[in-house]
C-alpha cells in the first residue's frame, strides 16, 4: 500500500456504539492503554513477558475453580501441554478433543496463561481441549512454534481419528493453526474436522484496509506499530514476512478443512480475517465469518462475560458439531 495514493481524513470522535451490550459497553469505554517503548533486551523481554503471563494465569487459575475445570500437564512428544476438561462432558463427544493453539503476538500466555480461552472452548463444546504451551521468542525463535504444534499434532493422531479432533485459537494461534494445515498438506498428513479461526494474525506484513481505519480505534492492539510489530520481528527475525509458513494468507489455502472467522468492526486485524475468509472461499472451502459490533480484537476473550461474546463460543461450538465425526 506504501506505492498507492493515500487519503487524509480529519480527526474524529468514535463514540461508543449503542447497539452493543452494556457488558460490552463497559468494556469499549475503557482507556486504551498508551503505547509504550518496548524492550531492547532478551532480559527486557523475559521480564515484560513474566508480568504479562503471570496476570493471564492467575486469571486463568480462577476462571477453572468458578467453572469446575480440571487441568492436567501433559506431555505430548516433547512438548508441555494442558488438557482441559469440563464440569460435565456431552454424550457422544468422549472420544472428541479440540487442539488449542494460544495466542499473544507469538511471545505471550506461556504456561497456564495459555489456557483461557481453551476453557471457554470446552465448556462451550462439552468436550476436552489440549492446549499447547509452544515455544516462544527470545529463546526461541520461528519455526519453533509451527514445529511444536506439528509435532503435537501428530502425537495426538496416535490416539485419535483426526476427524474427532477439531482446533482453534486467535489471533497468532489461529495463523499458527493455518501454517500447520499447509505443513500437513505438504507432508501429507491428516487434517482436523474443523477449525475455529478467531481473527487470524495470518498476515504479518502491515497490509489491508483496517490496519489503517481501525488504528487506535482497537483498544487491544491500538496500532500496527509498537507491541505488533516488534514482537513480529522478534518471532520472524530476518526471515520475509511474506513466507506462507509466517503469513499463510500467502499460502494455497485449498484442501483446508471447513472453517470459522470471527472478527469484529473495531478489530485492527478485521480486513485481515475478511481476505482469509475470502481466499477460503474461493478455494471452495466451506467457512463463516462472523463480525461482532463493536468488538477490538479477541474481545471475547476479555469481555468474555458480554453475551457478544457468550454467542462466539456458541456459534463456534455449533460450527464444530455439524463436522465433528464419532
Amino acid at each position: 500500500m506504501e506505492n498507492l495514493p493515500s487519503l487524509t481524513v480529519p480527526t474524529r470522535e468514535v463514540p461508543i456504539p449503542s447497539t452493543v451490550s452494556p457488558e460490552l459497553q463497559k468494556q469499549i469505554a475503557a482507556p486504551i492503554p498508551p503505547m509504550v517503548a518496548m524492550p531492547t533486551t532478551a532480559e527486557g523481554w523475559k521480564a515484560l513477558q513474566k508480568e504479562a503471563n503471570q496476570v493471564y494465569a492467575n486469571m486463568a487459575i480462577a476462571g477453572a475453580q468458578q467453572l469446575g475445570i480440571t487441568i492436567e500437564t501433559i506431555d505430548l512428544d516433547g512438548v508441555t501441554c494442558y488438557r482441559v476438561s469440563p464440569k460435565s462432558i456431552a454424550p457422544g463427544k468422549e472420544n472428541h478433543a479440540i487442539l488449542h493453539v494460544h495466542g499473544g503476538a507469538f511471545l505471550f500466555n506461556a504456561g497456564m496463561a495459555a489456557i483461557g480461552e481453551a476453557m471457554l472452548l470446552a465448556q462451550a463444546c462439552q468436550t476436552q481441549a489440549i492446549s499447547i504451551d509452544y515455544r516462544m521468542p527470545p529463546d526461541y525463535t520461528f519455526p519453533a512454534a509451527p514445529d511444536d504444534v506439528l509435532t503435537v499434532w501428530k502425537a495426538l493422531m496416535k490416539n485419535y481419528d483426526p476427524k474427532s479432533v477439531v482446533m482453534g485459537g486467535t489471533s497468532a494461534g489461529a495463523g499458527l493453526i493455518m501454517t500447520t494445515m499447509l505443513r500437513c498438506k505438504q507432508e501429507g498428513i491428516a487434517m482436523p474436522a474443523a477449525l475455529f479461526l478467531g481473527t487470524p494474525f495470518a498476515d504479518l506484513t502491515k497490509t489491508g484496509d483496517s490496519l489503517y481505519l481501525n488504528a487506535e480505534v482497537d483498544r487491544f492492539l491500538g496500532r500496527y506499530e509498537g507491541r505488533l510489530v516488534e514482537s513480529t520481528k522478534l518471532y520472524a527475525g530476518s526471515h520475509d514476512l511474506h513466507d506462507e509458513l509466517l503469513s499463510p494468507i500467502y499460502g494455497d489455502l485449498s484442501g483446508f478443512p471447513p472453517a470459522i472467522l470471527v472478527s469484529g468492526t473495531r478489530d485492527l486485524l478485521l480486513s485481515t480475517t475478511s481476505r482469509v475468509h475470502r481466499k477460503l472461499r474461493d478455494a471452495g472451502i466451506p467457512a463463516d465469518l462472523h463480525v461482532y459490533e463493536g468488538m477490538s480484537h479477541g474481545d471475547y476473550l476479555v469481555a468474555f462475560l458480554a453475551p457478544e461474546a457468550q454467542n462466539v463460543m456458541k456459534e463456534v461450538a455449533l460450527f464444530f458439531d455439524r463436522y465433528w465425526q464419532p
